[in-house]
């Protein structure tokens, strides 16, 4: 039979980590890579049942893909802190891993976000790339935003993770100023321009998308809030995105 791995990426996770990993406690192996937590996370983690791999931060991407390497299973589900496995869930990675009809499976989601589990607004089913064999995907390099890459034919979970991703206002404004500074970063290295007018046009075109195009006028208040969220990390994003590039032009100027 072969073995499953669930790896886990983790920083100062201490009220998520601990339901995480018990989520995956019908996997082989849970590994966290922790990258520097001052909290409980590691504590908490070993406690539920989770082996520990210390490594600092170098992008959401590359960590990934560390713990990928370090895991001992057949097989590997990647999982976030703020993540959760349904019983359900489990029996259907269970039985994909004994089928093998497939090498890579997408996962729906289902995603919280401050007061509401959102049904549209381009968060649902939101599918993303999360059970595979090892060696027939590996992740991007990115920094924020990081997916699963393969050549390899997809298949299709049915049952969603359950991601407490947004729990109030405070982590929806700490996580859009994180966003909006990897964001920034990524797009530089694949040689995008920043700029005010880029700013406010695709900040307008975000919150245009996620309220009509994905529906979410259909989340209520959450809808609304959702939307102003994406126009605002992607407005910050270009922004960003334009004075690093000065800086960094600067710093090759010699005077």
């Amino acid at each position: 039979m072969a073995k499953l791995s669930v790896v886990i990426v983790a920083k100062n996770e201490s009220a998520n980590i601990y339901d995480c990993v018990k989520s995956a406690a019908f996997a082989d192996e849970i590994l966290v890579i922790d990258s520097g937590s001052t909290d409980q996370t590691i504590r908490l983690a070993k406690n539920a049942g989770a082996r520990i791999l210390k490594k600092k931060w170098i992008g959401y991407g590359p960590q990934q893909n560390i713990a990928i390497n370090a895991s001992k299973g057949d097989w590997v589900f990647s999982l976030d802190a703020d993540e959760r496995i349904s019983s359900k869930l489990a029996k259907e990675i269970i039985r994909s891993i004994k089928e093998e009809e497939f090498y890579v499976y997408n996962v729906p989601r289902k995603s919280l976000f401050v007061s509401r589990f959102m049904g549209h607004s381009g968060w649902r089913p939101d599918y993303t790339k999360r059970l595979f064999k090892k060696g027939f995907a590996k992740f991007t390099e990115h920094e924020v935003h990081a997916h699963l890459s393969t050549k390899y034919k997809i298949g299709k979970l049915a049952n969603p993770i359950i991601h407490f991703s947004y729990r109030d206002l405070e982590s929806v404004i700490y996580k859009m100023n994180l966003y909006s500074t990897g964001g920034a970063r990524d797009n530089l290295k694949s040689g995008k321009k920043g700029s005010l007018r880029k700013a406010i046009f695709h900040g307008l075109w975000a919150f245009f998308r996620t309220y009509f195009i994905r529906a979410g006028f259909l989340d209520g208040r959450e809808g609304v809030m959702l939307a102003i969220a994406n126009a605002e990390v992607t407005y910050y994003r270009y922004l960003k995105l334009y004075y690093i590039s000065q800086k960094n032009l600067k710093s090759k100027i010699h005077f």
